[in-house]
């Protein structure tokens, strides 16, 4: 008796060291995987990349993604210059911060553009030693201008330039950070935001704000680049847009004290005849947007804040500050907000090609990195994706070059506005299913937006066939696109 209790207390003592370990890499994603030293990530082997300089596997009448760019236009041209630089900030408390920047802010400068415009963004790379990119998140755009390392250019180093050319097809909120390594260059400050105003008004407000929740070297919560908070003009009666992007990996549980309010879009797409909410707390992944519309009350204050960070708050109006929510207050549920619209896309329509992804604390069915196959398809395809979560904290999941539908979750069907994407936040035992046309030829990226789980391999691609890349992955050409 007495040797059986000692095996079972070693059993259990192995056990609490596995599942702390599971815990740490699940909660910080501190644990990276050995970059291989070269991986063609274009590879259409559905078992794993292709290593150490072979050759890939792709016909040799296949396109190349950099050949893949946005065709003549006749709409309105509009140009940024974008310079990626390390710099020593002081942020308005006073304190000294070192930083990476664009144009010597973190985050970088708003860029604002109207659907239809093209959108030409001249990058250098002033002395990022790593070398840096500029991935625009969420937005759907030719591969070359993804801004991935290895896949659809190759890093831009000290003293290089890279030009993005893109059409802004799709009116919303969206945001742009580096994707070299970017699970170290977002954290350090290479960020910002990305807004497309739409043609035509689909929701009146009087002020349009957009917010960055950003957590500056894992250290320093910061709102917009401020500490302790943000102060946003607004008077009683006024209708306000807030645009709220967490560049943060971690999930943000927002609420809205003081007055009623509708979402009226997540990821930049717009939500069917929203209704109205109060006292819901909204979880907002990372890497994920979600707009609020609110109208100022008569009197006092609106407040918008997270519910675990103090330093992300956003106060509107002057006057008395509201009751704040009880920290049980109801969670916002989606599945079923807003009103039905048919668009023809549905769980029981037939599927092409469907596939099943496991997640764990930090890899997909069971393997990380580029050992994970690639999710294969071909243009004008509609692809079903089931992702089921099973062990670990959230996972933030992101598809890069499309927008998704979110069709069922936990195996029942959406039943208020339709929901599309490009990123899908689940927590453990949430098990959802969502579909996207392959209508976008290129190598994309398929990962969490926990960068750290990122950067520990909860990555893969979603590859065209007839597609490949010039550019590799790993040591020997740097270019690392966790």
């Amino acid at each position: 008796m007495k040797a059986w209790r000692n095996r079972f207390k070693r059993t259990c003592s192995w056990l609490i060291i596995l599942l702390a370990c599971m815990l740490a890499i699940s909660a910080c994603g501190s644990i990276s995987v050995k970059v291989p030293e070269e991986i063609d990530m274009g590879s259409t082997e559905e078992h794993s990349h292709l290593e150490h300089g072979s050759q890939s596997a792709a016909d040799a009448n296949a396109v190349s993604c950099a050949d893949l760019t946005e065709p003549a236009s006749t709409g309105p041209v509009r140009t940024f210059d974008l310079t990626a630089a390390a710099a020593s900030l002081e942020l308005n408390n006073g304190k000294e911060r070192k930083a990476w920047t664009f144009n010597g802010t973190t985050p970088g400068p708003e860029l604002r553009v109207r659907e239809g415009d093209r959108v030409v963004v001249n990058l250098l790379n002033k002395d990022i030693e790593k070398g840096v990119t500029i991935h625009w998140h969420g937005v759907v755009l030719p591969c070359s201008q993804d801004g991935v390392p290895g896949v659809t250019q190759d890093a831009v180093w000290p003293g290089e330039r890279f030009t993005y050319e893109f059409i802004a097809r799709h009116p919303g909120t969206y945001w742009y950070h580096s994707h070299q390594q970017s699970s170290e260059q977002a954290e350090k400050g290479l960020i910002g935001r990305l807004i497309v105003e739409p043609k035509e008004e689909t929701f009146h407000y009087d002020r349009d704000y957009a917010v960055t929740l950003q957590k500056l070297n894992d250290k320093d919560v910061l709102t917009n680049g401020l500490s302790g908070g943000l102060q946003l003009d607004a008077k009683p009666g006024e209708t306000i847009r807030l645009r709220l992007i967490n560049a943060y990996n971690l999930v943000q549980w927002m609420g809205i004290a003081g007055t009623d309010f509708q979402v009226i879009s997540i990821d930049g797409q717009d939500l069917n005849e929203p209704d109205k909410l109060r006292g819901e707390w909204i979880p907002i992944g990372g890497g994920q947007r979600y707009d609020v519309l609110f109208t100022m009350p008569n009197q006092g204050q609106v407040q918008v804040y997270s519910k675990k960070v103090s330093g992300w708050k956003i106060t509107l109006g002057e006057g008395q500050a509201p009751k704040k929510l009880d920290n049980d207050a109801p969670v916002f549920d989606f599945t079923d907000y807003g009103a039905p619209k048919a668009d023809g896309i549905s769980p029981d329509m037939k599927f092409d090609r469907t596939y099943d992804l496991v997640l764990g604390p930090v890899n997909i069915n069971g393997k990380s990195g580029h050992h994970i196959p690639p999710i294969m398809v071909k243009e004008g395809e509609w692809i079903k994706v089931r992702f089921e979560h099973q062990l670990g904290s959230e996972h933030p999941m992101h598809l890069h070059g499309h927008l998704f539908k979110v069709l069922t979750k936990n195996g029942k069907p959406l039943t208020g506005s339709p929901i599309y994407a490009d990123s899908i936040l689940l927590f453990k035992g949430d098990v959802y299913e969502i579909a996207f046309q392959a209508n976008n030829p290129g190598l994309w990226m398929e990962h969490c937006h926990n960068l750290g789980h990122a950067a520990a391999g909860m990555t893969m691609m979603v590859n065209y066939e007839g597609v490949k890349t010039p550019y590799r992955v790993g040591t020997k050409s740097g270019n690392i696109p966790d």
